[in-house]
């Protein structure tokens, strides 16, 4: 009997014991060459410090990080993700910068029951008719940096606005956006080449149109070369330059520097934002990263994974019991760097957005400071659309 009650007990312990030795698998996407390289460096060290503060684990179990380049790139990025579910057999997946990815992407993840947590992408089509459960956007919508910026243009009392963005879908949305919250018409609404470096005929059109304030959606080495030459070709000296976040961002200020002072821009995180997760995360990024400011970026990269992180420790490790993963990921208990966090009906994030300008500090450094808020909780608008 005593043998029995043994194997009996043995028998049981064995499924928690494959549990626990059984690694959790993490597909990273990262866009680490193509248009987005530079914001997916920045993915990359959110990522990182988050990964190396969790000691490389998911609530103290065994985990691995699966970090792939697909330098921005759709096709390859389908050809990843297929990897990724069919031989690796991941149970989350994050990583993609562009909304044309992670559009491309979603649809293998979702029928794949791979819970996508998107530390930036957020595409309209996700947050209305195409919403799923397994689609978490955890950074943003893509409209809402760009109208919070609509607003601040309005309350600035610029009359007469030139809007300009990359042709893909995270550049129709953004303009979109800027557009509800500005409420006047805008004098010209341009696109330009996705990873275009010249902007010598935008210039051109700028200068003749003489507006009052240019709006830009232009992240990355676009938004760099951009303002390099927006600044050379003397604009700046009678045009007002209003950006999002990713136009305006600490990457974006390591490259080009003093000529970006005066810029405001749009996010729902800043660096300087009080709160006790914040204070933290950015002191430890500084330390690891040679006393660097972290962007939105990297913020939202580490999130994701402490988003995880909770998730895994929610349902104790039990990664495949998807119903359980999903309603854990829903409760966001997680310490984000952002303060509360809560998600709408169609897991985009109900938040604050802020204005920030860049300046020069008394030590030099020219970086951005959170000089107010522009909305309490936003709640993109395309919610009502989503019926899942």
């Amino acid at each position: 009997m005593r043998l029995f009650r043994r194997m009996f007990a043995a028998a049981l312990l064995l499924p928690c014991l494959a549990l626990a030795q059984t690694p959790i698998k993490v597909g990273i996407a990262n866009d680490l060459s193509g248009p987005f390289a530079a914001l997916g460096a920045e993915a990359r060290d959110g990522f990182n410090l988050a990964i190396k503060q969790l000691g490389g684990k998911l609530d103290g179990r065994p985990a691995e990080f699966l970090q792939t380049d697909m330098g921005g790139n759709p096709d390859q990025a389908r050809q990843l993700v297929n990897r990724y579910i069919q031989r690796d057999k991941i149970d989350f997946f994050t990583g993609p910068i562009g909304s044309n990815v992670a559009l491309a992407v979603g649809p293998a993840l979702f029928a794949a029951k791979v819970p996508y947590l998107s530390n930036n992408p957020g595409p309209s089509q996700f947050a209305g008719a195409q919403c799923n459960d397994y689609w978490f956007g955890v950074s943003y919508q893509n409209d809402a940096f760009h109208e919070a910026a609509g607003k601040v243009a309005l309350d600035r009392g610029f009359k007469k606005m030139f809007i300009i963005a990359p042709d893909y879908p995270a550049g129709k949305d953004a303009l979109t956006g800027f557009k509800r919250g500005y409420k006047n018409p805008v004098d010209q609404e341009v696109y330009t080449k996705l990873g275009q470096i010249d902007y010598a005929a935008e210039l051109a059109q700028i200068r003749e149109a003489k507006p009052e304030a240019v709006y830009i959606f232009l992240p990355g080495g676009m938004g760099i070369n951009f303002i390099k030459q927006f600044v050379s070709s003397g604009l700046n000296q009678s045009i007002k330059l209003i950006g999002p976040g990713f136009s305006g961002d600490e990457d974006v200020i390591q490259a080009v520097g003093e000529p970006m002072v005066g810029m405001f821009n749009t996010a729902q995180w800043a660096y300087d934002l009080d709160n006790a997760q914040n204070r933290k995360f950015v002191d430890a990024f500084r330390k690891e990263y040679n006393n660097r400011n972290p962007s939105v970026y990297a913020a939202q990269a580490f999130d994701v994974i402490m988003a995880i992180d909770a998730a895994v420790k929610a349902t104790h490790g039990n990664v495949s019991d998807r119903p359980a993963v999903l309603a854990a990921l829903k409760k966001a208990d997680f310490a984000s760097v952002r303060g509360p966090f809560t998600y709408g009906a169609n897991n985009f994030p109900i938040q604050p957005y802020y204005v920030r300008v860049i300046e020069k500090t008394p030590d030099g450094r020219v970086t951005n400071k959170l000089v107010g808020k522009v909305f309490d909780a936003y709640q993109d608008v395309y919610v009502g659309e989503c019926k899942k």
